[in-house]
């Protein structure tokens, strides 16, 4: 299991992924844009937000933490970025059980952004905010959706 720092932006995830991947002298870096992914027909994302950050994760100093932008098109569910919020905890880990029962608990007196469910990234992934208003994301398999889109790229 990895418990994550995961830090969302405004559109400028790529500037901060190199900007932390210098300063922190990364060992590995992977980023995955929306236009590398196949998009559902039926709701296309603008040509802005294809060349957006989608998922990435930077590696230093054995530690990760893993980053996005935030789809100006999606934020009338995530609400608008505020710098100071713009950081959630990341809980991936295989054990899909374990992943439920820790989603069920932090989610008692706070509310569910996604439920967990299998997306075209994860085959169980979901987000909520507890009751202090801290917001969870929860991915069954991140790191093997980030190696799977850049080696189908290569």
């Amino acid at each position: 299991m990895s418990v994550i720092t995961y830090l969302n932006f405004d559109g400028n995830t790529e500037q901060a992924i190199a900007f932390y991947s210098e300063a922190l002298n990364a060992s590995e870096v992977k980023k995955v844009k929306f236009k590398d992914f196949p998009q559902d027909p039926n709701y296309p994302l603008p040509e802005n937000e294809l060349h957006m950050i989608m998922e990435s994760s930077l590696e230093f100093a054995g530690g990760k933490i893993m980053m996005s932008d935030i789809l100006p098109s999606m934020k009338q569910v995530t609400g608008e970025l505020v710098k100071g919020n713009n950081m959630l905890i990341s809980i991936v880990i295989d054990d899909k059980q374990t992943l439920e029962k820790y989603f069920s608990n932090l989610s008692a007196d706070g509310y569910v952004i996604m439920p967990l469910s299998e997306m075209p990234w994860s085959s169980c992934f979901g987000m909520l905010v507890d009751k202090f208003g801290v917001v969870w994301k929860f991915n069954r398999d991140a790191d093997k959706f980030l190696d799977r889109v850049i080696a189908s790229k290569q």
